[in-house]
């Protein structure tokens, strides 16, 4: 098979793409492994003379970094699972149960998901603080699960719409309920899609700040996003120590994106083919 000229320029601009892309997380990446000497002499495009991990190390311990990643790896992990068992329940309601009014519920979704943070953030706060639950870890899994609820709802209710009903029936006929025919059934089928659901859920969850910010202002309960625009103004924090931080706050989610790449593409490869 022949490659074109109109292949290799595909090829020549996805690859100048991918540079520009992996450009500032290299830059980044040099400077958080710089002295700040070596960052004043030769500025950030400099390459460092040799490893320093003296910034990586005093920013760890400054803001108790492990800490902080367990929180965004509880938070994350329980909205991910959550809201993915929640949006399963929904869907099968609406896409197959095709309960009455079933229009107008999704449109109720598909707005909520339009719905800024900075309009929910007020009644929220006011919520928890009545509830006690207030700069607590359970308040955020609940925010996140139902915001993250809405739009898996809406997105598997179309899935989930177009289920064969012929393997329904099937297991119908064979005695089974509706409540052992969505988990022996629907879900194993659908498992491709409700792994990806759950892999964009726990990404998510884990780059949210704003709400974060609002609802976990102990340094106990906070995440690593709110931890690193808290620190961005601390004038304590030099160059190399700012590039230290955004590191780690990288490294994690491209991490489990990696180890997820896999799954990720299985996920979409199957919803193509179907």
């Amino acid at each position: 098979m022949t490659r074109g000229p109109g292949r290799w320029a595909v090829l020549s601009a996805f690859t100048v793409l991918a540079v520009v892309m992996l450009l500032p997380f290299v830059i980044v990446a040099l400077n958080a492994v710089k002295s700040p000497a070596e960052y004043s002499s030769g500025g950030p495009l400099s390459l460092p003379h040799g490893l320093y991990l003296d910034g990586i190390v005093q920013f760890w311990q400054r803001v108790n970094f492990g800490q902080k990643l367990l929180n965004s790896l509880m938070i994350s992990a329980a909205v991910a699972v959550l809201a993915t068992l929640l949006s399963v329940l929904n869907a099968y309601a609406l896409g197959i149960g095709r309960v009455r009014g079933r229009l107008w519920i999704l449109v109720l979704f598909l707005l909520a998901n339009t719905l800024p943070q900075e309009a929910l953030v007020y009644p929220l706060y006011y919520i928890a603080k009545q509830v006690g639950l207030y700069d607590s870890r359970l308040a955020v899994v609940i925010i996140f699960t139902v915001i993250q609820a809405a739009f898996g709802t809406y997105l598997l209710s179309a899935v989930l719409g177009d289920f064969p009903k012929a393997i329904m029936e099937a297991a119908a006929i064979d005695g089974a309920s509706r409540w052992r025919i969505l988990w022996r059934v629907v879900v194993p089928i659908s498992r491709p899609t409700l792994t990806v659901l759950m892999i964009f859920f726990f990404i998510w969850t884990w780059n949210e700040f704003f709400l974060p910010l609002v609802f976990l202002i102990s340094n106990d309960t906070q995440t690593v996003p709110v931890a690193l625009g808290v620190l961005q103004g601390d004038k304590m924090m030099d160059a190399t120590m700012s590039s230290a931080s955004s590191l780690l706050g990288i490294i994690p989610a491209v991490a489990f994106f990696l180890i997820f790449q896999r799954t990720l593409t299985r996920g979409v490869t199957v919803g193509a083919v179907k």
